[in-house]
């Protein structure tokens, strides 16, 4: 059997740190902020390269303070219309949903399933005010992004979820590309915690206090409450966690680029399509994603054979429920993705016998 993520495994190699940070923790008795989060905010930011970094509940909280941030410092209005690829986790979209502003789903390029510059061009006008680009499964969106916004004067945010260490030719880093970044910490994640985490990356320091603000239900100071906020706070347990697996992060990636190295030489089946990788170092492979026809064809014959696998994300974000306003929108490069996408096992515990028996089991698909 081949787990898709044992997550057991993967954390073990650190039992011996986690136990001595927790007692670390019990004996400092700052559970909430404190010198834990702000040691980890400055590894955080100098390890992708930005001036700032501020930890928050997760992902999604991410996402939605840096838009309510720009909403705050007057650089975006209520209604404000934001670029997003269309096959994106739901997530992205909801962050914009929460800050009062429209999202325009855009489809993505079937290649690399993340947005173009070219694709997005066409949807350019004076309603849109924002840009959010999604490192998709772990690969930097198209780098032209960044010069298509400063062009048209655009905010240009990373949705880095997924994307923690990838970095562009020019050195350049997720977290410090555009404007502002968001990550999440979930447990699966290439850096995760031992339960929900995010955090906020960003030059800017007018949208880092406010988001500092923000975060901490719009006070800077206990009980002295400056505007209306949340309650969104990385923990110093999870803080601490992050910490000591920061050290771990680049030799983790690397040994994913191994892995999808060995995939993609040594997969042969045109029954399957496996991911493009442009590259190398612009991808940290949170996830492997290969496209099949007849996806639970696919799914009954791995798990005949015990090789596990996700599907990152079966339903596309316009024909959700949850999105009732764009079900009957018609995006056809984002409906093939979500209804042929399948990830297979690639994390950095796996054996090379293991990934032998992946490879083997697909080529005789």
């Amino acid at each position: 059997m081949v787990k898709y993520l044992d997550l057991h495994k993967l954390n073990a190699r650190f039992e011996a740190a986690f136990k001595a940070e927790f007692n670390d923790l019990i004996i400092e008795s700052q559970y909430i902020l404190g010198n834990k989060v702000i040691t980890f905010e400055t590894e955080f930011a100098q390890y992708c390269g930005a001036s700032h970094c501020l930890g928050v509940g997760n992902g999604l909280d991410a996402l939605t303070l840096i838009l309510k941030g720009y909403v705050h410092l007057g650089k975006l209005n209520p209604g404000d219309h934001v670029i997003v690829p269309a096959n994106t986790f739901i997530a992205t979209i909801l962050s914009v949903i929460h800050a009062g502003l429209k999202p325009i789903l855009v489809e993505p390029s079937l290649q690399t399933y993340n947005l173009t510059a070219e694709g997005i061009k066409s949807h350019l006008n004076e309603q849109v005010k924002a840009i959010i680009i999604v490192h998709l499964y772990g690969q930097l969106a198209d780098p032209y992004i960044t010069t298509l916004a400063k062009t048209n004067n655009l905010l240009l945010i990373e949705d880095a979820a997924q994307a923690h260490g990838a970095k562009n030719r020019d050195n350049s880093m997720a977290g410090a590309i555009g404007d502002a970044a968001a990550f999440s910490f979930y447990p699966s994640k290439n850096l995760g915690a031992l339960g929900d985490g995010g955090a906020v990356t960003t030059n800017d320091k007018e949208l880092f206090n406010r988001v500092a603000l923000l975060r901490n239900y719009g006070s800077h100071k206990k009980y002295i409450n400056e505007t209306i906020g949340v309650n969104s706070r990385l923990d110093s347990l999870q803080a601490g966690i992050l910490s000591i697996k920061l050290k771990q992060l680049n030799n983790d990636n690397e040994k994913r680029r191994t892995i999808a190295q060995r995939y993609l030489k040594q997969i042969s089946n045109d029954k399957i399509i496996l991911p493009f990788v442009e590259v190398q170092q612009a991808h940290v492979f949170y996830a492997f994603v290969v496209r099949v026809e007849n996806r639970e064809v696919f799914m009954s014959y791995l798990e005949k054979y015990h090789v596990g696998f996700v599907i990152h994300y079966p339903i596309a974000p316009h024909q959700q429920n949850a999105l009732k306003d764009f079900n009957s929108v018609h995006l056809p490069i984002t409906e093939t993705i979500h209804n042929t996408c399948i990830s297979i096992p690639l994390n950095p515990i796996m054996s090379d016998e293991e990934v032998t028996y992946v490879i083997n089991t697909l080529n005789r698909y």
